[in-house]
């Protein structure tokens, strides 16, 4: 393996994932669909990014009269935020999907429905379903959690 080359282990063999001039590359030369890469993808943002620990709240703007540099600093923070924020989603995504066993765009919008007729954010919505995933006393509302008799 070379240095950027990361072997994966699950369920769908996708080979190794590696870093290239453009990105990231997944899969062993052979296709590998975009679901299964995005996944691969947000674990591995995920464990770069030392999920886990609580996520501080957005970064509004920047303050009136920053310099250039505190301007760009700041945009850095929000955009590290979002790419946070898209990870937890698309791992809720691959729980709902699983769970429900559905495609991946139904299981987004059922969490986007979820959310809005909640008055709540899609992201944090999504932490509690991925949070559900490993400790069973995670509340979800009722569209989100599997029928009885399912799993």
């Amino acid at each position: 393996m070379r240095p950027h080359d990361i072997a994966v282990a699950g369920t769908v063999d996708v080979g190794v994932v590696r870093r290239t001039p453009n990105g990231w590359r997944v899969g062993n030369g052979q296709e590998v669909p975009d679901l299964v890469s995005a996944m691969v993808l947000a674990d591995l943002l995920t464990g770069e990014s030392g999920a886990g620990r609580p996520r501080p709240q957005a970064p509004g703007r920047a303050p009136e009269g920053a310099s250039e540099v505190e301007r760009l600093r700041h945009t850095i923070a929000q955009l590290e935020h979002a790419l946070h924020s898209r990870v937890v989603v698309e791992q809720a995504i691959g729980v709902l999907a699983e769970r429900h066993t559905m495609a991946p765009r139904e299981a987004f919008e059922r969490l986007r429905s979820s959310a809005r007729s909640r008055g709540r954010k899609v992201a944090e919505l999504a932490r509690d379903v991925v949070e559900s995933s490993t400790s069973p006393l995670t509340s979800l509302p009722d569209e989100l959690n599997p029928s009885p008799g399912s799993g």
